[in-house]
């Protein structure tokens, strides 16, 4: 194990010493947020991200390990295990090279060099493999044997090709060249399938593709994949073939004598019939592995991006779900977020019906004291901004919210239970107006994947998204804290140590006996002991608690510390976290044990300061362009206020405000080159927008954020650009519609 935490160490560039002391906290039951955030002592301050990565780690040298074990018991049981190949096995460093050492062993079907070799045809393959110079004919001779099967010379020979085929094949270093050369030199390429150019229009950029496999980006691999999965493109992986066979006649090819080129044919045969069609389901693999993990790169990035956007507060809210014939859905919400009264309107119907949606609205707007209206981004939507507007309803917020995954969410068994008499519509309203007070409390709720963002979400390693995802949630929810009177059970589920059981037995137990007085009262739930408060109490709040760090992120177990500095400063707790002045008169280095240093210690000092701030940013209201409510507003060199609603390797998507995002290109973010639009922008954050080009029919917007002005271009508005043109371009990127289809989930 210790070798473990050494190799760990020289990967993360950290000491060995923190590596082993959080792997012991992990064993022991203690989360990623815990451990960073109260273990800094014991970890030489580790963050979330590196805790991660020991976990990581550890868990593929352990399962390295386990298949280790595996095939040496294997191996023993057949009678094969050498020392030499013990030696092997022990020092593999890779899953793929512990494969490829135990491949030749590995119980396999039947194959022609197996059936060769039960024809007695080893010592032959064997005697051509040296390439000595014996009269082969003669020796071939020797090997015919009627009831084996073996009829000639030639069938003699050939079953020695084949074993020595499959022996070439199976050579783990001639699989390790061979890898490395396919993936330095491959190239992918994809066709359109013979009568499908048509219903596969959207993948035309690939219907004629070659890239090559060093090089091409996650999203096109992902792209080309599911134009293959849905037939209407073909996919391979060519690789050199001059050089591979090259590279195995160099390493197998001996001599000019007769033996010679029987291996010569050996190499031929066994590379085309055995070695390629293996590396090209091996670099399928791999570089699906590679596009999933940066696909789950970006859409993590995103979501934690959207689960920390600044939250409005306990506002009373009123939420409207728009729509044109059907009406808009309208609810009113107290501060905590609870449903007052439901109702529908009908602005967009007729005079008759938006007077009386006019008269409906301003009544529930005065009867319930409505601070903020949050409006659905979704169809109707810039419409019912307008009539909102229009109202001049006074000092009040009114705000576009995005509202993907809302009808997700009002399906959802959650929905049902939270309202089970109320229809989907009521539910999705409601959840519009809690998105706006809290993201992160009402997005918890709803499957990330349906929240709006990432990139080929749908078509990457699920469990291994949801891991991420799961790693994700669990971060933001215990870095923004729970408020432990009022929260879901939803998102109780994600603070550190609890999980879906112990989330609805504090509910339960808060339904029976009321609000939480004091942190320590959850050791009185059902089945949470105290491993589980120690992993969660630091992350949940009580307001208004009796002891007033109950409120905040110092953990219980620094309490006594707290307690004993304001007793040396002769002041109460809640003196201490009132008077400034008094707080910085600590002396920190007085209370530094043995268990607890200064990187604690400030950080009780920063909740002294500021108990259970939000580490979100402050609210700030937005609003669309007047006048600019749908595609055919947009007139090329507009200036147009956005919100960045998705990010990918390709660029960003930004709501203008014209129910169709604008894709702003990565090279059209800043003037400055970037590889990653991370660098630049992040999901929520409002931008200044250029338009650059309008594509009507099929509803595309291409934006700019450089701050000059867009170079005009000669290509009609409404037309796309030729093929050829957008193949000519440096770095051509996918069709925009496959972008847009595969980032609003409607190719399923």
């Amino acid at each position: 194990m210790s070798t473990h935490y050494k190799k760990i160490a020289l990967e993360l560039s950290i000491a060995e010493k923190q590596v082993s002391t959080t792997a012991g906290l992990l064993d022991e039951g203690a989360t990623v947020p815990f451990i960073s955030r109260y273990r800094k002592e014991m970890t030489g301050s580790l963050d979330e991200v590196q805790v991660a990565a020991v976990r990581d780690r550890l868990q593929q040298l352990r399962e390295l390990d386990k298949r280790r074990e595996a095939i040496l018991k294997s191996l023993t049981e057949m009678g094969k295990l050498t020392p030499e190949l013990e030696k092997q096995i022990n020092e593999a460093e890779t899953m793929v090279l512990l494969e490829d050492i135990y491949l030749p062993y590995r119980p396999k079907r039947k194959t022609r060099a197996t059936a060769a070799r039960e024809k007695g045809l080893q010592p032959l393959a064997d005697l051509i493999f040296l390439q000595s110079r014996v009269d082969l004919e003669a020796e071939a001779a020797k090997c015919i044997d009627d009831e084996k099967g073996v009829k000639s010379t030639e069938e003699a020979l050939a079953g020695a090709r084949d074993i020595i085929s499959e022996h070439i094949s199976e050579n783990a270093e001639v699989r390790t060249k061979m890898r490395a050369l396919f993936l330095e030199k491959g190239t992918f390429q994809s066709k359109v399938i013979t009568g499908k150019e048509e219903a596969g229009v959207k993948y035309r950029d690939y219907f004629d593709w070659t890239e090559p496999v060093k090089s091409i980006p996650s999203h096109r691999i992902l792209a080309i994949r599911r134009g293959e999965k849905e037939e209407m493109l073909s996919m391979d992986i060519q690789p050199p073939e001059d050089a591979s066979i090259g590279l195995l006649e160099q390493l197998f090819v001996k001599g000019n004598n007769e033996s010679s080129q029987q291996v010569k044919q050996a190499v031929g045969d066994g590379y085309k019939r055995l070695l390629k069609p293996s590396m090209e389901t091996e670099i399928r693999l791999f570089t699906k592995k590679k596009a999933d993990e940066e696909a789950i790169r970006v859409f993590v990035e995103n979501a934690r991006q959207l689960l920390l956007a600044a939250p409005l507060g306990q506002k009373r809210v009123m939420a409207i779900d728009p729509g044109f014939r059907t009406g808009c859905k309208v609810v009113c919400l107290d501060e905590q977020g609870k449903l007052l009264e439901y109702t529908a309107i009908f602005p967009h119907t007729g005079a008759g019906n938006a007077k009386e949606a006019e008269k409906t609205t301003k009544h529930l707007f005065e009867k319930y004291g409505i601070e903020a209206i949050a409006i659905g981004n979704g169809t109707a939507g810039r419409e019912t901004e307008l009539f909102v507007r229009n109202l001049n309803l006074p000092g009040v917020n009114i705000v576009m919210v995005n509202e993907s995954g809302a009808s997700i969410y009002s399906a959802s068994d959650v929905a049902r239970e939270e309202f089970p008499d109320k229809d989907v519509t009521v539910r999705g309203a409601v959840s519009i107006g809690r998105r706006l007070m809290d993201p992160l409390a009402e997005l918890v709720k709803i499957d990330p994947k349906s929240i709006g963002v990432g990139q080929y979400q749908h078509d990457v390693d699920q469990n291994k998204l949801q891991v991420s995802l799961d790693d994700t949630v669990i971060s933001c929810v215990n870095a923004v804290g729970v408020e432990l009177n009022t929260a879901s059970k939803q998102i109780l589920a994600y603070v550190s140590g609890l999980g879906p059981q112990l989330a609805q037995n504090i509910v339960e137990y808060r339904n029976e006996h009321g609000a939480f007085k004091r942190r320590d009262q959850l050791k009185k739930v059902a089945r949470l002991g105290d491993k589980a408060y120690e992993q969660a109490a630091g992350f949940l709040r009580i307001r208004d608690a009796e002891n007033p760090l109950d409120a905040s992120a110092v953990h219980p177990e620094r309490y006594t510390l707290v307690e004993q500095m304001a007793k040396d400063l002769k002041c109460s707790v809640k003196e201490l976290m009132d008077n400034t002045p008094i707080r910085k008169s600590i002396p920190l280095q007085k209370y530094v044990t043995d268990t607890v240093g200064l990187p604690t210690l400030n950080d009780i000092m920063a909740e002294l300061a500021k108990p259970g701030r939000d580490p979100r940013e402050q609210f700030e209201a937005f609003s669309f362009t007047d006048g600019v409510n749908g595609i055919n507003d947009l007139k090329i060199g507009m200036k147009l206020p956005g919100i960045v609603t998705n990010i990918t390797n390709f660029g960003a998507f930004v709501d203008i405000g014209v129910h169709q995002d604008g894709l702003v290109h990565l090279s059209q973010i800043t003037n400055r080159f970037i590889k990653d639009p991370n660098e630049v922008l992040k999901v929520h954050q409002k931008v200044e927008v250029t338009v650059t080009e309008v594509d009507v029919n099929r509803k595309r917007i291409a934006l700019s954020m450089k701050v000059n002005e867009p170079r005009e271009t000669s290509q009609p508005r409404n037309q796309p650009k030729p093929v050829t043109e957008r193949k000519a371009q440096s770095q051509p990127e996918t069709d925009m519609a496959i972008k847009l289809a595969a980032l609003k989930g409607r190719f399923k």
